[in-house]
């Protein structure tokens, strides 16, 4: 872990900000209702339906961050002559795509 990570930030346009927060918004939703059709007594396939419908959209969530980042964090640090980002990217990818 970079000794430095815990304070890390990333300045965002009030567009990609407010599309981010949006989705996550969206997503909390989806686990409110997923919620409450468990305390329903609702069918264990409607259920699960759901439980896909916001693993879904919490993928899409992570490959609209994951493409900025690449755009932005990464392409700068790239051009700065910093490899860094680029094994950080690398760690990133294999726990996505456990």
């Amino acid at each position: 872990m970079e000794m430095n990570e815990c304070c890390r930030t990333k300045v965002r346009s009030e567009k990609e900000l407010k599309d981010l927060l949006n989705r996550l918004s969206r997503i909390e939703g989806q686990v409110r209702g997923i919620r409450r059709m468990l305390e329903g007594d609702a069918y264990c396939i409607d259920i699960i339906n759901q439980v896909s419908a916001a693993n879904c959209a919490l993928n899409s969530f992570t490959k609209v961050l994951l493409a900025s980042h690449i755009r932005t964090c990464v392409t700068e640090d790239v051009r700065e002559g910093n490899s860094d980002k680029v094994d950080e990217l690398v760690n990133v990818l294999q726990k996505l795509m456990k």
